[in-house]
């Protein structure tokens, strides 16, 4: 057995909860409860896998100082305090767990709604004040709850509302008519919702398109006497803008588990705004929902290391342990590929198009990281390029890339072609799998070949003469170089010929510049198939 992946686990991740971790020899757990413990820095510097929550942030300091790191697993759903970007030029994939706190942030929303409506917060004050104050609310029955995200806890929250007798109106850009009716919800437009819903709930990740989405103006689509509750993302909401619609009695009420900046800041515009509930990000804040997240993550983890599976990663295409095993000969071939692009493309790659037909509808979003891989790692070095980081670090060159899928060809059933386009040109390769596992490059541009991508690979141009073979053969015979396979491919008789020659061992400069100087060849190119 080999030696064990360390995970480290920090943030006060409960330990019973790790049992897929703990539980499974080929793994290590260390737990160290404080990031600002010297014992963490010690041991991030070896370790394989990181567990936190939100108190430890992980940006791209501490990313250097965990330079065998693989993945790092958010026990919780946002990863605002994981520096994706850093991460994923670290070729470090990062995972959270969004299902385990659903039905715990889906019951603190109902209970800040409840205690909204019902003034509860402001009854309880009287009652310690010695004022027996009878406070009127309002009911949750016949009126219209509006949900902004109507996603895993926005569809509970939806659920429990229809139970309390409300209509419910949804804006979710990826919310189907299918979706719609299993959740009782009417889908409607951003500006719908916020004009239409006595109580507005938000349930959107914070993205650039989402950060500060309600603001003023969105604030004064909102009915006059409705209210928001935020047990989303920080920033989502403008704090100040919030504040004052308060402060105006725009809005009677609003309740807030989630700000910008945590713990909230004495300086908050918040703390002094009427009518408005505010806890200290609560949301997944349930014994139940603690050791959901932590057994999710941990079982993430053990995935991503022991079987390659990035199912949940969100900075890499989507691949579970299964599917990856059974695209495991397609994706080399791939990797040869772009191994092979990188030696023959005529300057500097200035765009990719991965091109696939087969039987797989997840193939193709790895294929084509696996074609980068392999273009990438002989300009950047193995160590420097992996699944997670080749998409980031093609586009930091500049390098444009597309994908396509195409209906399966009859001649193969599972078929790749790469097209780049560099600086003096295009050039198109393409492989195939014959039967289920044995793959082959089977064009160079337009020259037909059947190249088994192992081992090194000498590519010639020359032209179309008898005894060419002969003397590129003898050549190498003498530098000790033994080939395993020789196919000549020509487009017309006398013409120019490709040779693609596989070999035992490496092929030196020398013996590339040796083969430049037989008067038959044009070019010579060497790549190094893995």
């Amino acid at each position: 057995m080999s030696a064990p992946y360390k995970v480290l686990v920090t943030d006060k991740v409960k330990g019973p909860a790790l049992g897929a971790l703990k539980d499974d020899r080929r793994f290590d757990v260390v737990l160290v409860d404080d990031s600002k413990d010297q014992k963490f820095l010690e041991e991030l510097a070896t370790a394989h896998g990181l567990i936190v929550r939100s108190a430890t942030k992980v940006k791209g300091d501490m990313l250097a100082k965990a330079p065998l790191l693989k993945v790092v697993g958010r026990a919780g759903v946002g990863v605002d305090n994981i520096d994706l970007v850093a991460a994923t030029e670290k070729g470090v994939a990062v995972l959270n767990a969004p299902a385990g706190n659903t039905v715990s942030a889906a019951e603190l929303t109902m209970a800040l709604i409840l205690a909204m409506v019902r003034r509860v917060s402001e009854a309880d004050a009287a009652m310690r004040k010695g004022t027996w104050s009878k406070v009127q609310g309002v009911e949750l029955r016949g009126r219209t709850l509006g949900l902004v995200g109507a996603g895993r806890i926005g569809g509970e929250v939806a659920k429990r509302c229809k139970a309390f007798g409300m209509d419910v109106i949804a804006y979710d850009p990826y919310l189907t008519d299918e979706r719609a009716a299993e959740l009782g919800a009417q889908r409607a437009s951003l500006d719908e919702v916020l004009e239409r819903g006595d109580i507005i709930s938000l349930h959107v990740p914070l993205t650039d398109a989402t950060k500060n989405m309600i603001g003023t103006e969105a604030l004064a689509k909102m009915k006059k006497g409705s209210f928001l509750v935020n047990v989303a993302r920080g920033g989502v909401v403008d704090e100040t803008a919030l504040a004052k619609s308060l402060e105006a009695k725009h809005l009677a009420g609003a309740a807030l588990d989630v700000y910008v900046n945590e713990p909230l800041e004495k300086e908050s515009p918040l703390l002094n705004a009427p009518n408005i509930l505010l806890t200290p990000h609560l949301g997944a804040s349930t014994s139940e929902a603690q050791d959901l997240v932590a057994s999710e993550i941990a079982e993430g983890v053990r995935r991503a290391l022991a079987d390659g599976d990035l199912t949940t990663a969100l900075n890499a295409p989507a691949i579970g342990g299964d599917v990856l095993k059974k695209l495991t000969p397609l994706l080399e071939l791939a990797r040869a590929l772009g191994y092979v692009g990188c030696g023959l493309a005529p300057g500097g790659v200035q765009a990719v198009e991965v091109k696939y037909s087969g039987d797989s509808d997840e193939a193709l979003k790895p294929l084509t990281s696996y074609v980068l891989m392999g273009l990438l790692e002989q300009v950047l070095g193995r160590d420097q390029v992996n699944f997670v980081s080749a998409g980031y670090l093609a586009s930091q060159r500049g390098i444009r890339v597309a994908r396509t899928q195409l209906s399966q060809k009859s001649d193969y059933t599972e078929h790749v072609e790469l097209i780049l386009q560099a600086e003096r040109g295009e050039l198109r390769l393409a492989g195939a799998l014959l039967g289920d596992a044995h793959p082959r490059i089977v064009q160079i541009d337009d020259y037909r070949v059947n190249i088994i991508p192992t081992g090194s690979l000498i590519i010639l141009k020359n032209h179309d003469v008898p005894g060419v073979i002969g003397r590129v053969g003898t050549l190498l015979g003498n530098y000790k170089i033994n080939i395993a396979e020789y196919q000549q491919a020509r487009l017309s008789k006398g013409g120019q010929a490709l040779a693609a020659i596989s070999v035992d061992g490496d092929v030196g400069e020398s013996v590339r510049e040796a083969l430049l100087q037989l008067p038959e060849v044009s070019s010579a190119v060497v790549v190094r198939l893995g």
